[in-house]
């Protein structure tokens, strides 16, 4: 597989090399149905993944906690303050784009309408990334299913700079 040069100019083609590394990351990660998107993928992601993303953070932070699933047991192994910082991230840029996410989910104990709050949840650290999981691995896999779905974050699939830092927005009571 081969990938033309882009318009930008960002990438030239892949060589063949290149090529079959993709090719195998996506072949590792095939029988991944990733329901996190990679932190750093959130800001680029077409409508329907990011207000996806929500209603699957929505569901994991409401009766979803601790249910056995596959793609998403390493979230279970953090505080669920954890996912209330992943939650942000995307709350965050679905207000920038001019959603209006309810508020209640800006509070970490909030757990949906038909799940009771917690009592208390003690906050943790922000860490980036957020979930140590979410790897360059990770990252290449998001990407392998986004393509899956014919979804192309950039006409040549350009890497996110690794000096981007992902901004926990001060709205969600983290720094």
């Amino acid at each position: 597989m081969i990938h033309a040069t882009c318009s930008l100019g960002l990438c030239s083609s892949l060589n063949d090399r290149a090529a079959d590394r993709l090719d195998s990351v996506h072949k590792e990660r095939k029988a991944c149905n990733v329901r996190l998107w990679h932190q750093e993928l959130i800001s680029r992601l077409p409508r329907q993944q990011l207000l996806g993303q929500h209603r699957e953070i929505a569901a994991l932070r409401g009766n979803g906690w601790g249910r056995k699933h596959a793609t998403v047991d390493y979230v279970f192994a953090h505080s669920p303050y954890k996912l209330f910082q992943f939650h942000c991230i995307v709350m965050h840029e679905m207000e920038r784009r001019g959603y209006h996410p309810d508020p209640q989910w800006y509070d970490p104990r909030y757990r949906g309408k038909t799940c009771p709050a917690y009592h208390r949840l003690a906050a943790v650290a922000l860490t980036d990334p957020i979930y140590s999981e979410h790897d360059d691995a990770y990252k290449q896999a998001c990407l392998a299913n986004l393509r899956d779905k014919g979804v192309f974050l950039s006409p040549c699939e350009a890497p996110v700079p690794a000096n981007r830092q992902t901004q926990v927005p001060h709205i969600c009571g983290v720094s």
